[in-house]
C-alpha cells in the first residue's frame, strides 16, 4: 500500500495510491494515520479519487515528532573516505522545515557553496518503540519512503565535529514520494541511484549497510522513546560530491533525481535561495 499527503487549497489530505489515481482518506496526512494505528483502516476505505499526475505531493508525515539520521553507513562509502566501520551507529538530527516534497525545489542557501547529494532509503516508525530488540523494531517499521540528504558541507565539515549544521538547513531535504508500507518492502538488498542532469552519481545497493533499519531504530530507542511518525534516514552510498577527484556540487538549475528500486523516486530542481 503507498500512501501519500496531497497539498489541497484547504490544507492536506491523505490519500491511497491505487495505480494511476489516489484515493482521498479521512486524515489529513500520512501522520495522522500512523498516529492513529489506522493503517490496516486506510487498505481497504473507499471515497473520491483524483488523478495521481494532479497531485501536489507534499512529504508523507509532513511534521514528524523525530528526523534521526544515519551516516557513516555504507562500507564503501567509508572507503571513499578512508573511514573505519563504526562500532556504533552514527546519528545526528533534522527538522520539519528542513523536509520538502518529492517535487519541490532543493533551496541551495546563499552562505554555502558546497551543497552535496545523497540518494538514501528511508523509513518511518508505526509504534511506540523505547528499549526495542532489533525484531521488535522491525515489526514497528510502517514503511519506506526516500530521502536526499542534502548536505552543505562547507558547513558540515569545515566549522565543527558537529554534523547537524550542514545536514538540516531549511527546504534542503526531499522526501517522498509515498510512504510504502513495509509489507511490499525487503530493504534487504534494494538499488539506489542519485542522478544530475541525467549523469548517474550513486549507484549502490542496500546489501552495503553496515547497520540495518531495524538495527537502526533499535540503538536509537535505547536513549529515546520512538513514536508513530518518527522519520529515520539510514545513510547513504559511495558517489557523492565531497569525495570525488575533483569534487563536484550542485548549481542553481540542476535537476536531482534520487530513487529507491521498489520505493519510489524524488525528483527536484535547485534553485538558489530568495534573497
Amino acid at each position: 500500500m503507498r500512501l501519500v499527503t496531497v497539498r489541497t487549497a484547504g490544507g492536506t489530505r491523505a490519500g491511497r495510491v491505487e495505480g494511476d489515481r489516489i484515493i482521498e482518506l479521512d486524515f489529513p496526512d500520512v501522520g495522522a494515520i500512523l498516529a492513529a494505528g489506522a493503517l490496516e483502516q486506510v487498505r481497504g476505505a473507499t471515497g473520491q479519487s483524483f488523478p495521481l499526475a494532479d497531485a501536489d505531493l507534499t512529504t508523507p508525515v509532513p511534521n514528524p515528532p523525530k528526523i534521526i539520521c544515519m551516516g557513516q553507513n555504507y562500507e564503501a562509502h567509508l572507503r571513499e573516505q578512508n573511514a573505519e566501520l563504526p562500532k556504533h551507529p552514527t546519528l545526528f538530527n533534522k527538522f520539519a522545515r528542513s523536509l520538502i516534497g518529492p517535487r519541490d525545489p532543493i533551496v541551495l542557501p546563499r552562505n554555502s557553496e558546497k551543497v552535496d547529494w545523497e540518494v538514501e532509503l528511508a523509513f518511518y516508525i508505526g509504534r511506540l518503540l523505547r528499549h526495542a530488540s532489533t525484531s521488535q523494531a522491525q515489526a514497528a517499521i510502517a514503511g519506506y519512503t526516500v530521502l536526499n540528504d542534502v548536505s552543505m558541507r562547507d558547513w558540515q565539515l569545515e566549522r565543527s565535529s558537529q554534523w547537524m549544521q550542514g545536514k538540516a538547513f531549511e527546504r534542503s531535504t526531499p522526501v517522498g514520494p509515498w510512504l510504502i508500507t513495509a509489507d511490499e518492502v525487503d530493504a534487504s538488498n534494494l538499488r539506489l541511484t542519485c542522478e544530475v542532469d541525467g549523469q548517474l552519481m550513486q549507484d549502490s545497493t542496500t546489501a552495503d549497510m553496515v547497520f540495518t533499519p531495524a538495527e537502526i531504530a533499535a540503538y536509537a530507542s535505547g536513549f529515546i522513546s520512538l513514536e508513530p511518525g518518527d522519520l529515520f534516514a539510514t545513510g547513504t552510498p559511495s558517489g557523492v560530491g565531497q569525495w570525488r577527484k575533483p569534487q563536484i556540487f550542485l548549481k542553481p538549475g540542476q535537476t536531482v533525481r534520487t530513487a529507491v528500486e521498489g520505493v519510489g523516486e524524488c525528483v527536484n530542481l535547485c534553485a538558489p535561495e530568495d534573497g
